[in-house]
């Protein structure tokens, strides 16, 4: 197994504006399931292919293990990647396709055998080993990635967006076969994904990338509860934390939302932001809130284990989860909503959190 470390990589295509991934630097330990996530475009499958090898960085350096393998090919890296788009052989059965990494490096047959009827059973497709890839379902398919991946007993797993061609239930199906994988082989992972709920329920750490650079690395809990910047707190959770603006007021800082609402004395003079998780606002008539204020409720999705309600105030609109069904809300109506100055996140004119 290896330790994945990356020193001040910097990655710039010809001809573009500005570098695709900047600066970016963090260790992933032994054995730990690492996940990078972040908007399109942010440079998380860039970094993900220089880990690789599949693209050569402008600056910086890639370590796994003890060794620096910036300028060593794909191939010697002792890596295995499985893709978004699985990329099986269409005329190779499925224990051709497992096999055919190890028949290029002169594995002996009774050793190939050995290997493949491992990642067989680990997987649990041992009775898809004479089929062909059109004769198999998607989760299927993704299940012989990994089994390709997995003969090969790599120091490294690389996983590229491999659950985004799948529907939502086989999706959660297979991040749970996933775990249950590294939890077996007990394999170093770095993990690439869009899904910031993949990256909650999956990861031992995350890194959280915004426009090429690396704007937080903690556990998935204490990204949560304890976010950085204004963009991450947005950006993990769902559905997404709700924001309202503060203004200056002769008595101090005060809450915009409808009547203005005393704010306790803050750390500076500065504009700024107050940010509140759905599932801390509630309906005040349940329970007393510091901050309370009337919004028009404009749609609730009722899920049975959980209600979300959507309501409108000025121009924001604020979401309220609660757990279970409230029969006598209607849409259309105005409710009286609030939450406590301890359930809040504030932020400066710059976005950090303060």
């Amino acid at each position: 197994m290896a330790k994945v470390i990356l020193r001040n990589i910097d990655k710039k295509f010809p001809h573009a504006d500005k570098p695709v991934v900047q600066n970016v630097s963090f260790e992933v330990e032994d054995r730990e399931f690492m996940v990078l996530v972040g908007p399109s475009g942010c440079g998380k499958s860039t970094t993900l292919r220089i880990i690789a090898g599949l693209e050569p960085p402008t600056a910086g350096k890639v370590i796994i293990g003890d060794r620096d393998v910036t300028a060593v090919s794909p191939n010697d890296r002792d890596i295995a990647m499985v893709f978004q788009n699985y990329s099986l052989y269409p005329h190779l059965n499925v224990f051709e396709n497992l096999a055919f990494s190890l028949k290029l490096r002169k594995v002996s047959k009774n050793e190939i055998r050995r290997k493949v009827d491992k990642a067989a059973g680990i997987l649990g497709i041992e009775h898809l080993l004479d089929r062909k890839p059109r004769e198999l379902s998607g989760g299927q398919r993704q299940r012989v990635a990994l089994g390709r991946a997995i003969v090969r007993e790599p120091k490294v797993f690389l996983f590229d967006e491999p659950l985004s061609n799948l529907d939502a239930k086989l999706r959660v199906q297979m991040r749970t076969e996933i775990l249950k994988l590294h939890s077996h082989i007990q394999t170093t992972v770095v993990y690439v994904t869009h899904d910031q709920m993949e990256a909650m329920t999956m990861g031992d750490r995350i890194v959280v990338l915004k426009d090429g650079c690396v704007q937080q690395i903690d556990t998935p809990l204490q990204i949560y509860h304890h976010p950085l910047n204004q963009f991450i707190a947005g950006f993990i959770g769902s559905p997404a934390m709700n924001f309202f603006e503060l203004e200056k007021s002769a008595e101090g800082y005060a809450f915009c939302g409808g009547e203005l609402k005393k704010i306790p004395e803050l750390k500076d003079n500065n504009p700024r932001r107050i940010g509140v998780r759905p599932e801390k606002i509630k309906f005040v008539n349940c329970g007393s809130s510091e901050i309370a204020f009337k919004a028009l409720l404009e749609v609730s999705e009722k899920m049975g284990h959980e209600t979300l309600h959507y309501f409108k105030l000025e121009q924001s609109q604020i979401i309220l989860r609660e757990m279970g069904e409230k029969t006598d809300i209607k849409p259309g109506q105005e409710y009286l909503i609030g939450f406590d100055y301890a359930d809040c996140l504030f932020f400066d004119t710059e976005g950090r959190t303060i």
